[in-house]
């Protein structure tokens, strides 16, 4: 199960959160959001407590939504100690989000590697 976060919430359960966190930026309108979410349930249960998940209702949390400058839903960003470190939006597919999840499990899982420059992941520019 996800945890839902709002903008009351969003400061404690994310930006403070002692683990890294992956938002899931979705509205109940959005389909592709509703397709994917199955996809982040197997994340969450193969990281276990290492990445937290919660969920944001974008049209709900507009602030929230303005902050982050969202473009599209779904968008999903990884916030670990306040800083966003990667933001995946733009997918086209199921696959490219599991690849994209794929590569945070590898830099994230046991060791916490933490890096400087935040990643940004525009999955739709990717050629395969």
């Amino acid at each position: 199960m996800v945890l839902s976060v709002s903008e009351r919430t969003f400061t404690q359960e994310v930006l403070e959160s002692p683990i890294p966190v992956l938002v899931n930026f979705e509205a109940p309108w959005c389909g592709l959001c509703r397709i994917i979410h199955p996809l982040l349930l197997q994340f969450q249960a193969q990281c276990g407590d290492e990445i937290k998940l919660v969920g944001v209702n974008a049209d709900q949390n507009f602030k929230l939504s303005t902050t982050y400058r969202l473009k599209s839903l779904p968008t999903l960003l990884l916030i670990e100690k306040g800083i966003v470190r990667q933001r995946l939006e733009g997918f086209r597919s199921r696959d490219d989000l599991r690849l994209a999840l794929e590569e945070i499990k590898l830099n994230y899982s046991s060791s916490h590697k933490t890096y400087n420059i935040p990643k940004t992941a525009d999955l739709e520019c990717r050629t395969v």
